[in-house]
């Protein structure tokens, strides 16, 4: 955690976080790494491939999807964030909106909780962040991912999420949660139409303003699908395309499920940005 939180004061390159997704049903990924084994050699894989953080999820938030079980979350991720931690050091985040899954995965190595709900769907989540010491993920969606989709609309989506996002970023920190441990997310498609989305790539600088890091996750979603008309399988260029404008834009982290690729292209488009180091 001490490389992430020098990170935080530097800036000085962009993070590549690699999606993990332990789930049957992520529109993705889903299923392909169910037992612990297999997710804990992707995970590797991804380190070796410039990962700079796992993000570690056992329920799935695409759109529709029905809530999962605190006790089925927990046995999904446990077993994989101890695995990863026996055989690597590379920093670890866990996908989750519940206090009982971030505790266990903190006291299990974890330095990051990327919640979707900006703490706002259990209200013993952020003390649990603050105490543990760790960062915090803070996302924009509009309701839940059961109805996120149902009809999301905006009169000017980048000031409205920049405006709900510097409220949860004092809601962390009347929660005991330090600034330099704040990360906050746009929410790429959560919520969103394919317009939105365009709207707030376009725009992406303006969340800078907020003095906290910005992550992106775009990797292979719906939108790109949209503009494409292709299936989730062969939307890689379109990802690639998507994650260079947002870092240019001022992007610091961006989510990928594919390393590799993900990885190159931040450090490509990092040396293109007005503030090239």
């Amino acid at each position: 955690m001490r490389r992430l939180a020098s990170w935080v004061k530097e800036r000085d390159r962009v993070l590549v976080m690699g999606a993990l997704n332990v789930t049957p049903d992520s529109f993705y990924d889903g299923g392909r790494y169910l037992t612990p084994t297999d997710a804990i050699e992707r995970a590797l894989q991804m380190g070796k491939e410039g990962a700079d953080i796992i993000d570690v999820g056992g329920a799935s938030s695409r759109p529709g999807v029905k809530p999962l079980s605190s006790i089925e979350e927990l046995k999904r991720v446990m077993p994989v964030i101890e695995g990863v931690r026996n055989r690597s050091d590379v920093l670890l985040s866990v996908d989750t909106t519940r206090a009982t899954v971030a505790k266990e995965a903190i006291a299990c190595g974890a330095s990051i909780v990327n919640d979707i709900s900006a703490l706002r769907f259990d209200p013993e989540i952020a003390g649990i962040i603050a105490g543990g010491g760790v960062f915090v993920v803070l996302m924009h969606m509009l309701g839940t991912p059961e109805t996120m989709q149902d009809n999301p609309v905006y009169a000017d989506p980048v000031e409205e999420i920049k405006s709900f996002l510097a409220e949860r970023i004092e809601t962390a920190l009347h929660s005991g949660i330090p600034r330099e441990r704040i990360i906050i997310d746009p929410g790429i498609g959560f919520g969103k139409r394919l317009e939105h989305n365009l709207t707030i790539l376009r725009g992406l600088s303006s969340f800078t303003d907020l003095d906290v890091p910005v992550l992106i996750g775009l990797s292979r979603k719906s939108f790109l699908g949209e503009i494409l008309n292709l299936p989730v399988g062969e939307r890689l260029e379109g990802t690639i395309a998507a994650n260079a404008v947002a870092v240019i834009n001022g992007a610091d982290i961006i989510r990928v499920h594919d390393v590799k690729e993900g990885r190159r292209t931040a450090d490509v488009a990092r040396r293109l940005r007005n503030d090239e180091p």
